[in-house]
């Protein structure tokens, strides 16, 4: 499936996931979240499990810093940090809190099991691996989000907000950032031809594997539902 040009890792990732990456980007709750079709219940449980899922998240960016010797990523990846905390995440809060649901509950929100899976695959690729890794699994999270959004800015509706949030220039810009910091990190590590070293099948399926659980959390919010 084609898409929007984060870079070059993310280009042959993408292609490489194949169909796990079309039923991530292109799943029956963003389609419904698109249309205004997704019931308001699944909506605000999906936005309250990825609340603190995104808690972990800026962990796991705060672990590329602190995992890196190169000081554009270490840079890179605590501005990401800030970003998750300062500008997405008051988003949820914003949303949530006009459903009379505040702060203090949606931090306290208990995680679901695809919530669980998702998280630790993604601080176990990090804990166990290298930069690399924890890049190759944070990347569909970023990136497809980045693509959705881009597919469905215009959408309106009732989930106009997210769409367009999604969709914007900030958002956009970000996953542009992210995309470079991918192809440096491993130009820097590996040399510009590393798509064919062995390495490269590795850093692919940790990619595929976290776009699986990326579906698995939308089914989430529609099993709900």
């Amino acid at each position: 499936m084609s898409g929007p040009d984060y870079g070059r890792a993310f280009g042959m990732w993408r292609q490489a996931a194949g169909a796990d990456w079309t039923a991530y980007v292109d799943h029956a709750f963003v389609r419904q979240l698109a249309g205004g079709s997704l019931p308001r219940a699944s909506f605000l449980h999906y936005l309250r499990q990825d609340y603190v899922f995104l808690l972990h998240f800026t962990r796991c960016w705060a672990l590329v810093a602190a995992k890196s010797d190169r000081m554009p990523e270490i840079r890179a990846a605590l501005a990401i940090a800030h970003g998750l905390i300062h500008e997405e995440m008051p988003l949820h809060e914003t949303i949530c809190a006009r459903e009379g649901i505040p702060v203090t509950m949606l931090a306290s929100t208990p995680e679901s099991a695809a919530n669980m899976a998702y998280t630790r695959y993604v601080q176990a690729s990090g804990y166990g691996g290298d930069v690399l890794e924890l890049l190759a699994a944070l990347a569909p999270c970023v990136l497809g989000y980045g693509q959705i959004g881009l597919t469905h800015a215009g959408s309106g509706g009732p989930y106009g907000e997210w769409t367009a949030t999604y969709g914007g220039e900030a958002y956009q810009g970000l996953c542009h950032q992210v995309g470079a910091l991918i192809d440096e990190a491993l130009d820097a590590r590996l040399g510009p031809d590393w798509p064919d070293l062995p390495r490269a099948a590795t850093l692919s399926q940790r990619f595929a594997d976290a776009t699986r659980l990326e579906a698995a959390f939308w089914q989430m919010g529609l099993d709900l539902a």
